[in-house]
């Protein structure tokens, strides 16, 4: 949502000063605008990052990685199984989606919630998604304990996640619509003050373009797109 500009009053003039008097949203306008946009962020991190924490002779080897999809997942905790194949434990826990709801803990062989579950609480500690954290364990022939090894993870983890650039995304969302070519104007018009990204676009007589929005805009670039004579909609899932 953007706000929309009430401007200045003048008060009250004389020789040397202009008294103003500025007009502002009332706060629950703010309230909304300012959910609206948490709402459709997230925060990721932006490349690889990696620590090493060392207790009692074991080594842990955290690694921190950005990804989308289960596909993802699947092929790097493949590829790191495969590096640290000697290593005793290779325990992960990943978090997907800008709404937090897809996530999962692997102990791998580690007592119960020993290991997943503490480094899939340092995910939630730094409010990060679309994220794995894998944490390898060399063992060290010193047992840790219950206790000791949650603090292991746990401490393992943070450091890897305290390495990583954390970065803000916007939720976007796709509209795909076709128009009669005398009304390319309009629709371009709209496109050069809303700026959206053009993902697709043909020209002939039956136009038809694919745009993508941050998520709290979509709703206004729609309403002045359904004005324009002969643009109809598409939904794409049809």
């Amino acid at each position: 949502m953007r706000l929309r500009d009430y401007g200045p009053v003048i008060l009250k003039r004389d020789r040397a000063f202009l008294f103003v008097r500025i007009k502002s949203l009332p706060l629950h306008h703010y309230s909304k605008c300012n959910k609206m946009q948490q709402e459709d962020t997230y925060k990721t991190i932006e490349g690889i990052s990696e620590s090493i924490f060392t207790e009692k002779r074991s080594k842990f080897i955290a690694i921190a990685l950005p990804v989308r999809t289960l596909g993802e997942i699947k092929t790097y905790l493949e590829e790191y199984q495969k590096k640290y194949y000697d290593a005793r434990h290779v325990c992960y826990a990943y978090m997907l989606g800008a709404e937090r709801k897809d996530f999962r803990a692997n102990d791998n062989g580690e007592p119960s919630g020993t290991a997943g579950r503490p480094i899939l609480g340092q995910i939630n500690s730094f409010g990060l998604t679309d994220i794995l954290v894998i944490v390898v364990r060399y063992f060290g022939g010193i047992k840790l304990g219950t206790s000791g090894l949650i603090v292991a993870y746990k401490t393992a983890a943070a450091q890897a996640l305290e390495e990583a650039v954390v970065i803000e995304k916007t939720v976007d969302e796709d509209v795909a619509f076709a128009f009669e070519y005398p009304f390319m104007n309009d629709v371009m018009r709209i496109v050069k003050e809303e700026e959206p990204e053009i993902l697709e676009q043909s020209y002939d007589m039956d136009c038809l373009m694919k745009l993508r929005i941050r998520k709290s805009f979509m709703p206004k670039l729609k309403a002045r797109l359904e004005k324009v004579e002969t643009l109809r909609f598409i939904d794409e899932k049809d």
